[in-house]
């Protein structure tokens, strides 16, 4: 969505969302509970979700923030449109999907951003000493392409099909394996390649890069193709020398984080919640990815998926 849009979105329905505001903050009233789905246990998305806890916990309001592991993405939006988390944390490419019912979702679903929080790297990684140099490289071989129901699995499709000629199948054999799982199958070789999505550093596979020289690929040529189908929530990024032992840089794909929330959520809930994002950015993006600054220029940028009304009543007090 271009710029004009969204202005156009926090313009509208600002008053009537600031009225709603009344006696939500402060400490007064009952404690607000809201679940948030986040990802599996050691992974980036269930360690912010716990910071956000805990930096909403230390605060004086009246909300409750608690984080439920999953196995994110995909899972964490359809835990959205089921009701059984308000709140939730999505790649950007897998939320466009949920509100525009493509892909893994039948039907639109009823979500809202609430930020943009921090772009994932996509991590394309083979042994160093191995015959794959490209994607192109993986046909018939065995891949971890990311769990079932993770962003990281609709990523690595769509690159995955991508390289392959036009309408086949996926030219590899994908297994549905999460960060850990990977790590270890590319390490004793059951896979000859492995598909992440997160921060830089990721930790387990500098911890990985430690002991195996690994080969991370390149990707930045897959960018375009996938900008032309899937819109623009996948951007040009790279991986920095010196990370991971790479001794240049090597261009990737980026895909937005959002911060998600059910519509029925209260919008001064939402409200006071993104100030404690903004308030604590710093201590919450430290563990997850390094170098990210976490701005409302930026945070707005959530492409087709629509702002909570609280959430532009917010982004709107920032700007004045």
């Amino acid at each position: 969505m271009n710029g004009p849009s969204r202005r156009a979105v926090l313009g509208a329905g600002l008053a009537a969302a600031a009225g709603s505001l009344g006696g939500c903050s402060g400490g007064s009233g009952p404690v607000r509970r809201l679940r948030l789905a986040t990802g599996p246990e050691g992974g980036p998305y269930n360690a912010f979700g716990k910071a956000l806890a805990l930096a909403v916990g230390a605060s004086d309001l009246p909300l409750e923030i608690i984080p439920v592991s999953t196995a994110a993405s995909v899972n964490n939006l359809r835990s959205l449109d089921e009701g059984s988390a308000e709140l939730a944390l999505a790649m950007a490419d897998a939320a466009e999907d949920a509100v525009l019912g493509r892909d893994s979702f039948s039907r639109p679903a009823a979500v809202t951003a609430l930020a943009r929080v921090y772009v994932n790297y996509t991590h394309l990684v083979v042994p160093a000493d191995g015959p794959v140099r490209a994607v192109t490289d993986l046909a018939g071989r065995p891949v971890a392409a990311g769990a079932t129901g993770s962003g990281v699995r609709v990523v690595a499709q769509r690159v995955l099909r991508a390289a392959g000629p036009a309408g086949a199948a996926a030219p590899a054999d994908e297994r549905p394996l999460g960060l850990a799982a990977s790590v270890t199958a590319l390490r004793e070789g059951t896979v000859d390649a492995l598909f992440w999505s997160g921060g830089v550093p990721t930790p387990a596979l500098a911890a990985l890069a430690r002991e195996l020289p690994l080969r991370f690929l390149p990707l930045d040529a897959y960018v375009g193709p996938l900008r032309a189908r899937y819109a623009p929530v996948y951007t040009a990024v790279t991986l920095p020398a010196g990370v991971y032992g790479l001794t240049e840089p090597v261009g990737t794909i980026g895909v937005g984080n959002y911060l998600l929330a059910r519509t029925d959520v209260q919008e001064g809930a939402v409200r006071e919640l993104l100030r404690v994002l903004f308030d604590r950015w710093r201590d919450l993006l430290r563990e997850v990815t390094a170098g990210a600054r976490l701005e409302p220029r930026f945070a707005i940028s959530t492409g087709q998926v629509p702002l909570h009304p609280g959430a532009a009543a917010y982004y709107r007090s920032v700007y004045g």
